[in-house]
């Protein structure tokens, strides 16, 4: 599937990879490097009119962290995400904290994800 990619974007996005919160940089160590199950992420990723954390296209699976910068913008937040899973992409959200405090947890919910898509698109595990 082809992803429209917003050129306007580019330097939008890469100041936000280059000005990372500490959940995005604790969530981009566990998926950079094709280290999440053999699939490649990429993080800060403009995707329509919009910039999402972290997308892995061969999954169309995008990860989104909520933290302080979504306080307020929920109506936003979810308005953004219905225009983008009408491309076919699905979303998995963590709070900011979670991914902090939690990160085996976290993990534990990507990897069952990529698990049940690997099974239902009949994929080797």
């Amino acid at each position: 599937m082809k992803i429209y990619y917003n050129p306007k974007l580019k330097q939008l996005a890469r100041n936000l990879r280059n000005n990372s919160t500490l959940s995005e940089v604790l969530l981009w160590n566990q998926l950079k490097g094709k280290k999440m199950m053999g699939y490649q992420f990429n993080r800060q990723r403009p995707i329509l009119d919009f910039i999402v954390d972290f997308i892995c296209p061969k999954l169309n699976l995008v990860i989104e962290i909520d933290g302080w910068s979504h306080i307020g913008k929920e109506a936003e937040d979810k308005e953004r995400q219905k225009k983008i899973e009408n491309l076919g992409i699905t979303f998995l959200r963590f709070d900011d904290r979670d991914v902090k405090t939690n990160m085996d947890g976290v993990y534990r919910v990507i990897i069952e994800w990529i698990v049940r898509f690997e099974v239902e698109n009949g994929r080797q595990i």
